[in-house]
């Protein structure tokens, strides 16, 4: 897998991924603790509130940006996303009222969906090839999950010897570091392209509605919705699990996201030899179906009433929902990218950000209403319920081709670009009408 790394362009892009994950989480802590100072024991109701602000700008803004990154140099935009971010948390310290704390979260997030949707849509520029395009899509699974056990991490050694607010300098540094590197780094030319017709609305749901045109761009949809009830589950009620389920300390909540992130690490790992045989398909809907028997399996743990063999139940149950989203979510990027034609691929990478998103704006709250008002047990059973029904629906819209003269093969492959150019032509033909939809 690292020997993707061996590509110069490619290795500068990584180690800005990498700097910029790593002061993302150093502000995730920083912002935690800036909430307690301010709010106090309101602390978590500004943190839920903040987090449904970071989502709504991904939401919201990703479209936007698909509509008008394509015609825009991408070095200017990574580069402009990744010093307002920079800008955002150097202002951070000195906020200290919580309407504050509000606006630069969304200018924050605003910027990281200009970054996001913009550096995945380069990436199969700079990696023409597919194998090489596979490593690295498991190479940045590795690296999100690395970042969510190394940045506390490194978080709680720095609070030893400084304040929190200086947390928010290593913020700085890092995107200060992803924009050095990306400015650096020699980018591939991209292709032109024509501009697009029709009216703002138009371009900026270009690629939402070339979702709904694909087939297997609609199952990746449902796969979305799937991925987003286990880890909504996951983030949401650990502690709760943890503490009150199990009387632990504090101290095994992140030995439990440790698990989930192991187990999300190790598929990563073994993915693109198993795409290479199975395809993107067989992985995907396979490991959002296998999301259902591991809701079945908690949904047992949560009725038992005692037994310390609840513990290490939970940890192998957590690095299984880790397992199975993996599956998902390592090969979304070569799906997309074998859906969408070259002309709409940032768009569509960003359609994807978007929609993404939008499914963990339901699934977080849901979690968190159904598990402190109807109990754990409820929460596993509802969450597990949106992970099947979403799965079973992914296998429908993403449906396999059985007849005897061309054997067993997904229909609508990815690998065959003739229905994602029938699907771009058609959305194409809609932005060039006088309504512009």
């Amino acid at each position: 897998m690292l020997t993707v790394l061996r590509h110069r362009a490619y290795r500068r892009l990584f180690g800005a991924q990498v700097v910029a994950l790593v002061g993302t989480g150093l502000a995730t802590v920083a912002l935690g603790l800036l909430a307690y100072d301010i709010a106090g024991a309101d602390a978590g109701a500004v943190l839920g509130t903040a987090l449904a602000i970071k989502m709504t700008a991904y939401v919201l803004v990703a479209p936007v940006v698909g509509a008008f990154a394509e015609r825009l140099p991408r070095r200017a935009v990574l580069v402009g996303a990744d010093m307002l971010r920079a800008a955002v948390a150097l202002t951070l310290p000195f906020v200290d009222q919580v309407w504050q704390v509000y606006v630069l979260v969304f200018a924050l997030q605003s910027a990281s969906a200009v970054f996001t949707p913009t550096f995945q849509a380069l990436i199969p520029d700079v990696l023409p090839e597919e194998r090489d395009y596979t490593r690295a899509l498991s190479l940045a699974r590795l690296a999100y999950d690395m970042e969510s056990l190394f940045s506390p991490a490194l978080a709680a050694a720095l609070l030893s010897v400084v304040s929190y607010n200086r947390l928010f300098l290593g913020t700085v540094v890092g995107f200060l570091a992803s924009a050095a590197l990306v400015v650096t780094t020699a980018l591939p030319v991209r292709a032109p392209s024509l501009p697009r017709a029709g009216g703002v609305f138009a371009k900026a749901t270009a690629g939402v509605r070339l979702f709904l045109a694909v087939p297997p761009l609609r199952g990746l949809l449902a796969l979305n919705l799937a991925v987003a009830a286990a880890s909504a589950l996951v983030t949401v009620n650990t502690v709760v699990y943890v503490r009150d389920f199990l009387g632990l300390s504090s101290g095994a909540v992140p030995v439990a996201l440790g698990a989930y992130g192991a187990g999300s690490m190790a598929v990563a790992l073994v993915v693109p030899r198993v795409l290479e045989r199975a395809g993107e398909r067989a992985v995907m809907v396979r490991g959002a179906l296998a999301l259902g028997v591991v809701f079945a399996g908690l949904g047992g743990v949560t009725a038992a009433q005692g037994g310390g063999w609840r513990v290490p139940a939970l940890l192998v149950l957590w690095a299984a929902f880790g397992g199975a989203c993996s599956m998902v979510l390592t090969p979304t990027g070569r799906l997309v990218r074998r859906a969408a034609p070259e002309r709409d691929r940032t768009a569509a990478f960003a359609a994807q950000f978007s929609l993404s998103h939008a499914c963990w704006l339901v699934t977080y709250p849901l979690a968190g209403w159904l598990g402190a008002g109807a109990g754990l047990g409820v929460a596993v059973g509802g969450l597990g319920a949106v992970a099947v029904g979403a799965g079973c629906a992914a296998a429908w819209l993403w449906r396999v081709d059985r007849s005897p003269a061309t054997g067993v093969r997904a229909r609508y492959a990815p690998s065959s670009a003739s229905s994602a150019r029938a699907a771009a032509l058609r959305v194409a033909t809609r932005e060039r009408s006088p309504r512009g939809l």
